[in-house]
């Protein structure tokens, strides 16, 4: 994918090619020399072997290479063309690992460290300009700190600038389509009752957003409801934990999902369904090679990283041999009533409950 265009491809080709596979890798048709200085690097340290190719262009080279005949298909990008994959795929059977969009959450409890929650909820959904699968979109914070979460958040989001001439923290978005769909998000949220804390409308100046944090937004709202893609923020405040979980798990997306509580971090995440969570950190799990990293719901299938993601490039494959052959032929016609009634004697010692049933079943109700 275009947002992070070296780190999200290295996590299929490094275990593709660990697994022994060979790669063509297509990068987005937005990001082509990235793509091919990364399998370039692969081929000088590979030497005389011939193990990583790029292939560049649109959405019609991808569809190419979904009916090229590999052996397995490796996706990250948007729920829309993850669709469009698999059903490509699926002419041939050939297995897809679907890494697709998200909607993700950050939960905050009563007890949690709220400077350190609000901080990571700024920079999970501002960086990048918000254009990270992973990024933090909706905020479910406890109504004992909301007042509190909210002024911090309102001071470090609102000290941010947007700047396409690399001056600011924040960098100009990538794609023109993408602000216009920030743009709609945030029209429709303010149109429906929600209100800007920080920035609103005039954040946006071409492709260069400023970040957004909405609060009072209804729940069936594009903004809560759509991947956003940008730096943009809604703030529900909840009774509870009950509450919030209930709003979490109603997304049709489960990728990510953040939760800051000193006590009981672990329980609320185990309530709420997602492929990846971060307590009390904002996408650490995304930093440890070791760790699994996918979605589940419409954010897709199948993981990278870890001992699952070299899993996902290798297949299993049973294996028995005859050492030596049984006393009695029980796979063959040769078997005869003897044979039948000398299994039947060791399944009844070996089983002793079923001489018991068949003994039920023969009329005489003892064993």
């Amino acid at each position: 994918p275009w947002n992070y265009p070296v780190f999200t491809p290295m996590g299929s080709i490094a275990f593709a090619l660990a697994a022994g596979n060979t790669v063509v890798f297509k990068p987005s048709e937005w990001t082509p020399r990235t793509g091919q200085a990364i399998i370039a690097s692969f081929q000088r340290a590979s030497g005389e072997f011939d193990v990583a190719h790029c292939v560049t262009g649109g959405g019609d080279v991808g569809e190419a290479l979904c009916r090229s005949g590999v052996d397995k298909i490796g996706f990250t990008g948007s729920t829309a063309t993850g669709r469009k994959i698999l059903a490509t795929c699926a002419e041939n059977l050939t297995p897809v690992l679907c890494e697709c969009g998200g909607k993700d959450a950050l939960v905050i409890d009563a007890d949690a460290d709220v400077a350190a929650a609000a901080d990571a909820a700024v920079w999970g959904a501002m960086s990048n300009a918000g254009q990270t699968c992973l990024a933090v979109e909706r905020v479910y914070v406890h109504a004992d700190v909301a007042d509190e979460f909210e002024r911090l958040v309102t001071a470090e989001a609102g000290r941010l600038r947007a700047a396409a001439d690399g001056s600011t923290q924040i960098g100009a978005m990538t794609m023109p389509r993408q602000v216009d769909i920030v743009r709609s998000h945030v029209e429709d949220a303010l149109a429906s009752g929600g209100r800007a804390l920080v920035g609103g409308l005039d954040s946006i100046d071409g492709q260069v957003v400023s970040p957004i944090v909405l609060t009072d937004v209804p729940e069936d709202s594009p903004a809560v409801v759509e991947e956003t893609f940008g730096p943009t923020m809604t703030i529900r405040r909840v009774a509870d934990m009950d509450e919030a979980v209930r709003l979490v798990e109603a997304s049709e997306y489960g990728l990510g999902l953040t939760v800051f509580s000193r006590r009981k971090g672990r329980a609320i995440a185990d309530r709420i369904t997602s492929g990846n969570v971060a307590i009390n950190g904002f996408v650490l799990h995304a930093a440890v090679p070791t760790l699994p990293l996918g979605g589940t719901k419409q954010s897709g299938f199948g993981r990278v990283h870890g001992p699952d993601g070299l899993r996902e490039f290798a297949y299993s494959r049973s294996c028995t041999e005859t050492l030596v052959q049984l006393p009695l032929p029980l796979t063959s016609f040769r078997r005869g009533p003897k044979v039948d009634q000398l299994i039947s004697t060791v399944i009844e010692q070996v089983h002793g409950r079923a001489g018991k049933v068949r003994a039920l079943l023969d009329g005489n109700g003892k064993p």
